[in-house]
């Protein structure tokens, strides 16, 4: 999974959009004023399409497997310890991804590395949290998987959890630079694709 999320944000599509597969990321990038309303909401349209369009293309793929039901459809639900459980943990990795993301793309020296430690702390979040809550952070990612299974136990958790975790990131971001603002929403910088974002 780290990976492949590195992948994504350093193709030359991740590099035109800035690599956002989260509405969660998108959304806190509008809370800190680097994306315009109207694009705000059309990335947030395309990232659940995408992650509906992604388990369609895998169940496809794999000819029914991904239904079986030690798979069902990669659903993202609570661990053994329950909801509230889930809750924090789902908040907790949202909230240090997010503010991890904004300290590394707002440092000349990390920046080019921001693909590479998101790949890293979602593959550390996949290893060690995911008996937790499945190791979301993305509202678009568990919903793809829970229409596709027609499972929606505890599915707020997924959607609120990971939203809250990185608006309370941004705060923080905010309140240790003194008010000052992020550079852009770019997740890769270092190429010479169009921007849409503010600067």
């Amino acid at each position: 999974m780290g990976t492949t999320v590195i992948g994504i944000i350093t193709t030359p599509w991740g590099k035109q959009s800035g690599g956002h597969f989260n509405p969660a990321i998108t959304l806190t990038f509008y809370r800190l004023g680097k994306v315009e309303f109207w694009y705000a909401w059309f990335y947030v349209i395309a990232q659940f399409l995408g992650a509906m369009s992604g388990v369609c293309l895998a169940r496809f793929a794999l000819m029914g497997a991904l239904g079986n039901h030690a798979v069902r459809y990669a659903v993202t639900v609570p661990g053994r310890y329950g909801s509230a459980v889930a809750f924090v943990a789902e908040v907790a990795i949202s909230f240090s991804l997010m503010l991890i993301v904004l300290f590394a793309t707002n440092s000349k020296r990390l920046a080019p590395y921001t693909a590479s430690i998101v790949g890293l702390l979602l593959a550390i979040y996949f290893t060690f949290e995911a008996p937790l809550s499945g190791a979301s952070t993305n509202p678009a990612r568990s919903f793809g998987s829970a229409l596709h299974a027609d499972y929606w136990h505890a599915l707020w958790i997924y959607f609120l959890a990971p939203t809250l975790g990185m608006l309370c990131a941004a705060k923080v971001f905010l309140r240790v630079r003194r008010g000052a603002g992020t550079y852009c929403a770019k997740l890769h910088h270092a190429n010479n694709k169009r921007c849409i974002f503010h600067h």
